[in-house]
């Protein structure tokens, strides 16, 4: 069995969101079992007795809004996020989710679960899906704000093996968030990443422009967590509204809902693809366990994405397979720190 730890109190809508997320991963998957750390009396409100879910008393919870991460770290040490990190670090459990603070969460992974040998920036790696079919690595969508250019290879680099080794891509593209295509476009920072690529033995495909983030010429996209962030929550955001719209332009007369129902086939898969649950996860690529980052405002669809995502990463053994490759990957000394 693969053993999840759960902050059920983190997020926008914890504990509801995240105790019927738990439900639906034990539903979609057989071999996995999940620990709720968080207030009993309140997860047990939506909690349906299941001999796969147990829960562990905390009594704190970080706050969304925290605006001290390492304090809140250090000090809330009966909180939910901090008892299951600490559960993955002691082998009490296999894997890590939570929709709680991204900035919190980014320190419990430093100081708590820790991370690979010589990796010096952990980075949020969500996959997004392509026009083409497929998904899109992008990262860091938030973990650091800001990021040395050297620090940016090395997540790169994560990236490369994670793309060649778990998800069968043979020669990763990686391509660089910009503001333009050509060379010597941006600030210093975007210059000096895109002179450290291109001098990699990386398969760097240069510059890539937000508005071709759906479809983009590469498998994986990187920036710094501002920029990435940004980027990625315009997106959410565009695609809820634009699903909206049509929604209402559908309903604005009788012969407009008609031809809705003639096209319901098409709608509903233009519905499931302009849905951001499926995105709503990422994997937090350098730490020692598995850890995952489900959205603030995960409903439970999302957060039951994030544990499922947990879990497959456990499974199949991720973080031992990029370490190994990791080290033969990397030019010789940038790993150490």
């Amino acid at each position: 069995m693969i053993r999840v730890a759960v902050d059920a109190m983190g997020g926008d809508f914890a504990p509801q969101e995240q105790v019927l997320g738990a439900m639906e991963a034990v539903k979609k998957c057989d071999d996995i079992e999940i620990i709720l750390f968080g207030r009993p009396e309140e997860i047990n409100k939506y909690l349906k007795p299941h001999d796969r879910i147990k829960i562990v008393e905390t009594r704190d919870v970080i706050p969304m809004g925290e605006h001290d991460p390492v304090r809140a770290i250090r000090t809330m040490k009966d909180s939910s996020m901090v008892k299951a990190m600490t559960a993955v670090a002691q082998g009490e459990a296999d894997a890590f989710c939570s929709s709680g603070p991204t900035q919190a969460l980014v320190v419990g992974a430093h100081l708590i679960v820790r991370r690979m040998d010589g990796f010096k920036r952990p980075a949020l790696a969500p996959f997004i899906p392509s026009f083409n079919g497929g998904n899109t690595i992008i990262l860091d969508s938030g973990a650091n704000l800001e990021v040395k250019p050297e620090q940016l290879l090395q997540q790169a680099y994560f990236a490369h093996v994670y793309a060649k080794e778990v998800m069968g891509i043979k020669e990763p593209k990686i391509g660089l968030l910009n503001i333009g295509t050509e060379e010597g476009k941006g600030r210093v920072f975007e210059n000096e990443c895109y002179k450290l690529l291109s001098e990699s033995d990386l398969n760097f495909v240069g510059n890539v422009e937000p508005k071709e983030i759906l479809n983009p010429p590469c498998n994986i996209l990187i920036s710094d967590g501002f920029t990435m962030n940004i980027c990625v929550k315009t997106l959410e955001g565009t695609a809820k509204t634009m699903g909206a719209m049509l929604k209402r332009s559908l309903m604005s007369s009788f012969f407009s809902k008609i031809g809705a129902l003639f096209a319901k086939k098409s709608l509903d898969k233009f519905k499931k693809d302009m849905n951001p649950d499926d995105a709503s996860a990422a994997m937090v690529f350098g730490t020692k366990y598995p850890c995952v980052k489900a959205h603030g405002s995960s409903n439970r669809i999302g957060f039951s994405y994030g544990i499922l995502l947990a879990a497959s990463v456990a499974r199949e053994g991720v973080i031992e397979k990029v370490s190994k490759a990791l080290k033969d990957s990397m030019p010789q000394g940038e790993t150490n720190e």
